[in-house]
């Protein structure tokens, strides 16, 4: 749970979901220095969460590691890492056109057994998607669901 506590760490994930990125790649795309992304990626590789590839030449013939995501964060319970989502997904938006956000906010007014079917729904309809593997030809989207309580009491009726 504590390698996936850092917003940064959950960033490195999703950057290196599709592609194998090195330390330094990963430092520019996220505007960090080196030697503080490699602390978080060696967090990351130590927890399984992160798999090095095979080493590369880089510019000037300097070795390069390469490293992508293992998908083990897909399953991966987060007691109280709800805040910690919701501050990657911010940062993740800033500077996305409002355009190119389609967001939904719905109420519902559930029953237990119907918010637990909403849930494994939900699960299964996002785990079939994820289990099909990206698509060559593909784009790449973030999908950020939520449901929760919602803090709206019954009116007072007089």
């Amino acid at each position: 749970m504590r390698a996936l506590s850092s917003p940064l760490r959950l960033r490195v994930l999703r950057l290196c979901a599709f592609e194998a990125r090195t330390n330094k790649e990963l430092a520019e795309l996220l505007g960090v220095n080196p030697g503080t992304m490699l602390h978080h990626v060696r967090t990351l590789v130590n927890t399984g969460y992160l798999a090095a590839e095979a080493e590369r030449a880089g510019a000037q013939g300097a070795r390069e590691v390469p490293y992508r995501a293992t998908g083990l964060s897909w399953r991966t319970s987060m007691p109280g890492g709800s805040h910690v989502l919701v501050e990657t997904f911010l940062q993740q938006i800033e500077g996305v056109a409002d355009d190119d956000l389609d967001t939904t906010w719905l109420g519902l007014k559930l029953n237990d057994a119907h918010r637990e079917e909403l849930q494994e729904r939900l699960y299964a309809l996002v785990n079939e998607f994820k289990e099909r593997g990206p698509d060559p030809d593909g784009e790449t989207y973030s999908l950020f669901t939520v449901l929760h309580p919602d803090k709206n009491p019954p009116a007072a009726h007089s």
